[in-house]
């Protein structure tokens, strides 16, 4: 029950755990695409947004990686950096972060208290309440745009670009990652029109950075581009990477730019990572070129090598190996395929998943089943999760078509059991793999690491 002061409003939250508890309290208004709500708040806060030069990447796979890499280069090229990001991993302040540090507990608190009596104004108007994830894109501007004043803040969308409440801000650089089938009951289902979507972060002038590949998604992107006359630098055509070896356990490639090229590091693994450095790379070639950033060769080398996101083909464990991975859509699943063979030989690939009950599993299992020896199949702690025995048909009708001749199918819904059970049938010489929905690592990936502060969310 909510406290009430005598004025009739609601009395401030006292800790930071009622102010997470209320924020989720929102999660019932569910997605609302739409820009009503935020424009509204952003009049009543006095425009807090409009200080700040923003960095605003959408995609379908890989924004969180494409954000880590451009965060770490700039710090480390000297400049102060907010990195918003959405779903986190272990807390929820992981997704506000200043110079790679999460909000301070007392700060959130702070600011969800100058929040919450506009959100329930707005609430009591036609417009109806702010969602969650408005309000914590609110809160994020808040933060940067009057706690910490970073120099640039790397902007995540939280779904499609074009509605998404992310898209207030109007940034100094677009990036999209690519295109894919993912959220197609909110964006659709076609490449066309989800591309449309993402396409909707390109603004009037603002130069725009893709990786993606798709001729249908490209003509859009490159529609909208021309129609906001603004410049795109597509990937195959003005900027590229090649060369590609492994190295002391990095890949090496050459980023080759309009402007110039360079030979870089990454620690992280998987083809579709080098996708997500160039595109990283050619944004930061923009900030360099038109907008005066100062970027040292050492400094961007450096910032790409060290670049770190967590439950992306995240090696966790060693007796038995277990790989985290946060592939949740076709197109997650086949790059993951691909890059299992970077962490060495193994004997038997034994596979944990769990998925929502909104994604295209067919299509994903398709990737997954042909490399599998021992599939267990759960259920992650999530109100939105999908029955692990529907899994189990879906897998059972491919089955003939994809999967190895002994694949080992086991339902197990308990999650913790589920892990126990990964470990226990994974020998020293074999790999043991998690993947699928992000509540599903963020909570394998806290039990691994024994991490007793974790979180349960989006």
């Amino acid at each position: 029950m909510e406290k009430i002061t005598r004025s009739g409003s609601a009395a401030p939250l006292s800790s930071y755990t009622e102010a997470v508890d209320w924020i989720n309290s929102l999660i019932p208004f569910g997605i609302r695409p739409g820009l009503e709500r935020i424009e509204l708040l952003m009049e009543k806060l006095g425009h807090p947004h409009r200080k700040l030069k923003f960095i605003h990447v959408a995609g379908t796979n890989g924004k969180g990686s494409t954000c880590a890499f451009l965060t770490r280069v700039l710090i480390q090229s000297g400049y102060t950096v907010g990195t918003f990001t959405s779903p986190y991993i272990t807390k929820f302040t992981n997704r506000f972060q200043y110079n790679g540090a999460d909000i301070p507990e007392e700060t959130l608190l702070e600011l969800v208290n100058k929040l919450r009596p506009l959100v329930q104004e707005i609430a009591a108007g036609e417009l109806g309440s702010p969602t969650m994830f408005e309000v914590s894109t609110a809160l994020a501007i808040l933060y940067y745009g009057e706690v910490c004043y970073p120099d640039v803040v790397v902007w995540e969308t939280g779904l499609g670009g074009r509605l998404d409440v992310t898209n207030i801000v109007t940034p100094v650089v677009s990036v999209i990652t690519n295109v894919g089938h993912d959220h197609t009951d909110v964006l659709g289902d076609t490449l066309e029109l989800i591309a449309g979507e993402k396409a909707g972060i390109i603004k009037p002038g603002v130069p725009a950075v893709s990786c993606v590949s798709q001729p249908e998604a490209v003509a859009v992107l490159k529609a909208k581009a021309a129609a906001t006359r603004s410049t795109l630098y597509l990937a195959g055509e003005d900027f590229s990477y090649s060369n590609v070896e492994m190295r002391d356990g990095r890949q090496h490639f050459t980023f080759k730019g309009p402007f110039r090229s360079l030979e870089l590091d990454i620690a992280m693994k998987g083809e579709h990572q080098l996708e997500n450095a160039a595109g990283a790379m050619m944004a930061l070639e923009v900030l360099r070129q038109y907008m005066a950033f100062m970027l040292e060769d050492e400094d961007v080398l450096e910032g790409f090598r060290g670049t770190f996101w967590a439950g992306r083909l995240e090696e966790v464990g060693t007796s038995p190996r277990i790989i985290l991975d946060g592939a949740h859509n076709p197109e997650g699943a086949e790059s993951l395929a691909k890059s299992l063979p970077q962490f060495g030989p193994y004997g038997k690939l034994n596979l944990l998943m769990g998925m929502l009950a909104n994604k295209h599993h067919e299509s994903y299992l398709k990737h997954i089943l042909p490399i599998v020896d021992t599939l267990i199949l759960t259920e992650p702690d999530f109100r939105k999760k999908m029955d692990a025995e529907d899994l189990q048909a879906i897998a059972e009708s491919l089955r003939n078509k994809y999967a190895k001749e002994n694949l080992e199918i086991i339902v197990e819904r308990n999650w913790g059991q589920a892990l126990h059970l990964l470990q226990t049938i994974t020998a020293d010489d074999d790999l043991a793999v998690v993947s699928g929905t992000l509540y599903l690592i963020s909570d394998v990936r806290s039990t691994l690491l024994r991490q007793p502060d974790s979180e349960k969310g989006w």
